[in-house]
């Protein structure tokens, strides 16, 4: 038995037991174990964690204590010992074992869609280009878990369409892989009594409702009533003391309303645990250009982000602009994948093309196919981090990689070429360049 299965199955429980017997005492106590088993591995992440438990200062002071508090006991046992444990200690010294093995990305997550069909019809939804009848089946969905755990990955997310149509299915998988961590992106309307009861049960399933800000933006976009609706989901997890999160996309229309202070501060009364911001993407060929935010808005989007994360209690995550603690892109399997419910692997959740369908590949073949290994030779695609996308802000970089790897548009309702695509961002990402590189070397001041 290894170091690591041996901590797993006898150490981790334990050491949350007698993390609870005294928590002020003996949170540090439990990272001084972690950091010794970790291998040297993560030094800034644990530091930062380290920080958070002993310095009332720190930002995330408070928000330790919320989650420790505030979460159900055996919930916040689960998520310790399958997010920290198996997705970054365990799961991630077997990925770097095989990047190394075959000169490959090997994903610390893995993105796919239950099904394309949605129970809502969000205006500029990319997702619904899909089309409505496609389905990967319970057994497919087992076996790319299964595939997954073999590489090390613990870490599972579901996209769509809207998962939580597949719920029941949702629940099995979360049972059958009570060693992974389940998080999901939905609308939240079908997350009703019984399944929060599920969750509960299963205790490794996080879901992440999509906000557009108050009740007037969400209702504009996603239909009258959905925020109502929302709120009595988030309402629900919070009487069962479950861990949820918002997922939040920003447009030049309602970027100041979804950061402001105000609509933050609800969220943290709503008792919300994280909230992750989406930079919005002009995917589809009737995608709306005018909703891409000017460069202005963006560096505003950013320094609102940063301000409130340094002040509450909410971990907050902006895939775009946190490219720095990343290094750049993470898609083409660098760090995660995306599988459509017609069994396309694509690069990225907004990069729809693909020369890999996992129906007819392993998942360790698709990582190896002409698409992704020029994803795994090209990264990063800008040595800037605030330019990270070879679609968004350099344009140029896409519609080549395509080109020379014969991948085609998994877009079935209506397929766009990679450069019709890129063309749309063209514009921005000439406007956007002169502000990353002055934010990349310091000349513009961030607040905190």
């Amino acid at each position: 038995m290894s170091i690591f299965e041996e901590l797993g199955k006898f150490g981790l429980s334990k050491a949350v037991n007698f993390v609870y017997r005294n928590p002020e005492k003996n949170m540090m106590k439990v990272m001084e174990a972690v950091d010794k088993f970790s291998g040297g591995r993560f030094p800034s992440q644990i530091q930062t964690i380290e920080d958070a438990i002993q310095n009332p200062d720190h930002a995330y002071y408070p928000y330790v204590r919320h989650v420790l508090f505030d979460v159900e006991r055996d919930v916040v046992k689960t998520i310790i010992n399958n997010f920290f444990f198996n997705v970054n200690l365990k799961g991630w010294k077997i990925q770097e074992e095989l990047r190394e093995k075959y000169n490959c990305n090997i994903p610390w997550a893995v993105l796919l869609d239950p099904t394309s069909a949605c129970n809502l019809h969000c205006t500029g939804c990319w997702a619904a280009e899909y089309g409505s009848k496609l389905n990967l089946s319970y057994d497919e969905i087992d076996d790319i878990i299964r595939q997954g755990k073999e590489l090390g990955i613990y870490m599972y997310i579901y996209t769509g369409g809207e998962p939580m149509v597949r719920k029941k299915d949702i629940l099995r998988l979360c049972e059958k892989h009570s060693d992974c961590i389940f998080l999901c992106f939905t609308n939240g309307t079908l997350i009703d009594d019984e399944f929060a009861d599920g969750m509960l049960r299963v205790k490794n399933f996080v879901p992440a409702i999509s906000l557009e800000g108050f009740e007037e933006a969400t209702d504009s976009r996603r239909g009258e009533g959905v925020y109502s609706r929302v709120m009595q989901t988030i309402e629900r997890l919070h009487k069962r003391k479950l861990f949820y999160g918002i997922s939040a996309c920003y447009t030049s229309q309602n970027y100041d309303s979804i950061t402001s202070k105000e609509f933050l501060d609800e969220l943290v009364r709503a008792g919300a645990y994280f909230i992750w911001y989406f930079h919005y993407m002009p995917v589809g060929n009737d995608a709306d250009v005018s909703l891409l935010p000017t460069p202005d808005q963006r560096i505003e989007v950013y320094n609102r982000i940063n301000e409130y994360r340094h002040h509450n209690s909410l971990f907050m995550m902006d895939f775009q602009n946190d490219g720095k603690y990343v290094g750049g892109c993470i898609a083409g399997g660098r760090r995660y994948l995306h599988i459509n419910a017609n069994g396309d692997v694509d690069p990225c959740v907004f990069i729809h093309y693909s020369d890999s369908n996992i129906r007819e590949k392993s998942l360790l073949d698709c990582l190896r196919s002409p698409l992704f290994m020029a994803y795994h030779d090209g990264q990063p695609f800008n040595e800037n981090m605030y330019r990270p996308c070879p679609m968004l802000e350099n344009p140029e970089v896409l519609p080549d990689l395509i080109a020379k790897t014969g991948a085609h548009s998994t877009d079935l309702q209506s397929p766009e070429s990679a450069t019709h695509l890129c063309d749309k961002c063209t514009s921005y990402a000439e406007k956007w360049a002169p502000y990353a590189d002055d934010l990349w070397t310091g000349k513009i001041d961030v607040r905190t």
